[in-house]
């Protein structure tokens, strides 16, 4: 196994389909443009009882007993996964880091909403897609309470005794981000002695567009 695996991943089963950013990281939750402090949040009207609202104390909340995230055996999950178009709805980073806030390192559905999907490997948030019958395979996992490992590099899930569950597709781009811990403006600066070379001889020839 190698360091870019997600090791002996507990996953976290919500099994519906269409959930959209709002569902995820409701709207009043918005305000703060940080990336961290919005996994208490995190579902917030299917995990509570009460409606939440910005820097409220939620250790004292009723949590809804029957919503996935609060069941004991799913406590500390790594991986979430879900079922299609995932993620849908208005365009929020915010949803994105309340599931990293959380503690999610990997989302696995059957489809996901184009602006969630971008903005997931903006932040560093894996996200996987897998047909039906895989994703089927990993709910049975999940309910059963086996873990996995995800192996980015070789793109595979695997069992905890590194049996082969299912292959994954992944951009290269999209996989080069997320093994470097890179956004669009980190891979940039890999280059910036070669721009900087660039800008250079652009400046000796032509250097009236510089003045």
């Amino acid at each position: 196994m190698n360091e870019y695996t997600i090791h002996s991943a507990k996953m976290v089963p919500l099994d519906r389909s269409n959930i959209d950013t709002d569902q995820i990281i409701p709207k009043q939750f918005l305000k703060s443009i940080k990336k961290s402090g919005f996994g208490p949040n995190l579902f917030d009207s299917w995990r509570y009882i009460d409606a939440g609202f910005p820097g409220q104390d939620n250790s004292g909340r009723e949590l809804n007993s029957e919503f996935v995230l609060n069941h004991k055996k799913y406590k500390g999950s790594e991986v979430l996964i879900s079922r299609e178009n995932f993620g849908c709805g208005s365009s929020r980073e915010h949803a994105v880091w309340a599931l990293q806030d959380y503690g999610i390192k990997c989302v696995i559905a059957e489809s996901f909403a184009d602006i969630f999907y971008n903005n997931c490997f903006k932040n560093g948030l894996l996200a996987i897609t897998l047909p039906k019958d895989s994703m089927a395979e990993l709910f049975r996992f999940a309910e059963e309470g086996e873990a996995i490992h995800v192996d980015l590099v070789n793109q595979v899930i695997l069992d905890l005794n590194e049996t082969e569950m299912v292959k994954f597709e992944i951009d290269s781009y999209r996989k080069t981000c997320v093994l470097e811990g890179l956004d669009e403006i980190g891979l940039s600066l890999k280059y910036s002695k070669t721009i900087k070379n660039y800008e250079n001889a652009k400046k000796k020839q032509t250097p009236w567009i510089f003045k």
